[in-house]
Parts: structure tokens; sequence; C-alpha cells
């Protein structure tokens, strides 16, 4: 998976741009501020509130990933995703209205009901694929219909790409988002959006026609 905040390793994290949802998070030292002040300062867009908000309750986010998921991609990307929505939709959260690790846990469910809505569209995309499939005449060689085959293929390469450009896809495609609402629904630049979904479907279609020619023969 491609972190949106950065990369992942196995120290501790230290500045905003280090993720990993291995990480459990460790108590504020006895000179940093309390869960009240990171809460403030998040809300005022303090990116060192970030890091810290990161380091206190990514291990709860994560966990109730894995709960809804199990272990794996899917509770990695909620996790990251979490804390990058909650970021740039900041502007939302009111700390005289609750602390800051209750919006964190309502923001992931947020997203694990978004994750669960995604896998439930491939299911019954690979469904109906499946069920046009088996509609095909079944004397002699079964001919392969060009559209079945593409959806199945196309769904096999969905599966294949990282975050945040699978994410991108699905919303151009299934949620039918234009590239303006992609960019405030994930708080990405609209020239990062346009660059994400012109390469990927420039790698899709290469791939389709590997994959579709080796089908079709």
């Amino acid at each position: 998976m491609t972190d949106l905040l950065g990369p992942r390793t196995s120290q501790r994290p230290r500045t905003v741009g280090w993720v990993t949802t291995e990480a459990t998070p460790a108590a504020p030292d006895a000179s940093g501020p309390d869960d009240a002040e990171v809460g403030r300062r998040f809300a005022a867009g303090d990116e060192q509130a970030l890091a810290w908000a990161y380091e206190r309750w990514a291990a709860q986010v994560h966990g109730m990933a894995v709960r809804a998921f199990g272990p794996g991609p899917d509770a990695e990307d909620v996790t990251q995703q979490t804390f990058v929505s909650a970021w740039t939709g900041r502007s939302g959260f009111r700390p005289e209205q609750g602390p800051l690790p209750a919006w964190l846990v309502g923001v992931a469910r947020h997203k694990i009901a978004d994750t669960w809505a995604r896998r439930d569209r491939q299911r019954r995309a690979a469904e109906a694929a499946a069920a046009e499939a088996q509609r095909l005449p079944a004397v002699g060689p079964a001919p392969v219909d060009s559209a079945v085959a593409d959806r199945v293929l196309l769904l096999g390469e969905l599966d294949r790409l990282g975050q945040p450009q699978r994410g991108i896809i699905e919303l151009a495609f299934f949620a039918d988002l234009t590239h303006t609402q992609i960019a405030e629904r994930t708080g990405l630049p609209l020239g990062t959006v346009k660059s994400h979904i012109r390469r990927t479907l420039e790698r899709l279609r290469d791939r389709l026609e590997v994959d579709g020619a080796a089908l079709h023969a």
C-alpha cells in the first residue's frame, strides 16, 4: 500500500510524514501537551498536532479496522484514510463539543462503512459478470463475451492498485464523481487527481490489452 502521509519504517514516528499502522501509540511525554491541547492545536491546523494525534490514537483506529476486516490492506487503508480525512476536514472538528479521539473514531466508522460499500459494489459487479458468463452457449467451444471478460479483468486490475489510485478510480467510475469532486472528497490537489486517473487508466488499458489477448486466444 502506498501511504499518503509517507513511507513506513520500523522506527517510532517523529514527524507527520511518517505513518505506519503497526505502531503502538506512546504515552505523551510529561512535558508534552495533554489530549485537550492536542485537540485545540489540531483544530487550529498545527501539523505537529497531527503527528501527536497519530502517535496516540492510530493503534485504536487500526484496531477498529482490524475488527471490521481482519489484518491486511483494508485495515491499513482505513487507518491511513481516517487521519488524512480528519486532517483535511479538521474544520469540522469542534474541541468544545468533544475530545479529538472520539471524533477520530467517528471518522474511522465512516471510512469503515465506505470500505464495506466498496467491497459490496465489487462483489455485485463480479456476480453480475459471472451471471452473464453463465448465460453464454455451452455447445462447442464457449465464446467469451468481450464486455464480460473486460469487466472481470478490470476488477482484477483494481485489486492490484494501491492507494490513493484505487480509491480515486472507484470514485470516478463507481461513484461517478467529477475530478473536482474527487479532489474535494480526498483533499488531493485537482492536478494530482487528474494525473492519477490518467496514469492509472493507461496502466489498466495496457494490462487489459495483454490479459484480454490471452483470454480471447
